[in-house]
């Protein structure tokens, strides 16, 4: 069963053998079976604010006498260029680029954040439904935003998932096959 999940892997959008998980932060059987980030589509927007930005401070610096009033004007536009550039176009790119979703032989992982890093783990065997959510676009392109619920309202969002009916239903083998907890078995076998 396990092997039939290494080759979905395989087929699957994955970066896990370019950029690996840290190893410190996974269990010594547990093993990374999808790493994955948000779908590329997510960066069209950022990338087209950081060309724009760049494009209206060098129109700026073309168009813009060269007395005072216009190294002025030049200042005014680069600074609103800087702050929208950095604001709207490198900061998604940045965040984007350290999202990560991992599903592990154990659980889900999920890590966002540059400067501030939140990490959240739900145990596959505490997961007690998953529901996919696709838009005509996202139908397009093959993605999906998948909300994972467990045991004790705790949920796991995961927006812009690449190959999202394939991480699925990866996802639900990986349920099925992970192990039940030691008080629910010692709960059966009383």
């Amino acid at each position: 069963m396990l092997s039939s999940i290494a080759s979905q892997r395989v087929m699957c959008c994955t970066y896990a053998d370019r950029v690996a998980f840290p190893a410190d932060v996974l269990s010594d059987q547990e093993e990374v079976v999808l790493h994955l980030r948000p779908h590329g589509r997510s960066m069209v927007g950022p990338v087209l604010v950081v060309v724009l930005a760049v494009a209206a401070m060098i129109l700026a610096w073309v168009l813009l006498p060269e007395n005072e009033g216009g190294r002025i004007g030049l200042g005014l536009v680069a600074a609103i260029m800087l702050y929208n550039g950095l604001r709207y176009g490198v900061h998604p790119l940045a965040e984007w680029r350290c999202t990560h979703y991992v599903l592990t032989t154990e659980r889900i992982l999920t890590q966002q954040g540059l400067l501030v890093r939140v990490r959240r783990d739900l145990p596959l065997n505490r997961v007690n439904d998953h529901t996919l959510t696709q838009s005509l676009l996202d139908r397009v392109f093959g993605t999906g935003t998948l909300v994972i619920d467990s045991i004790g309202e705790q949920s796991a969002r995961l927006s812009g998932v690449p190959h999202a009916q394939r991480v699925q239903s990866t996802l639900y083998e990986l349920i099925e096959m992970a192990p039940e907890d030691e008080e629910e078995e010692a709960e059966v076998s009383s």
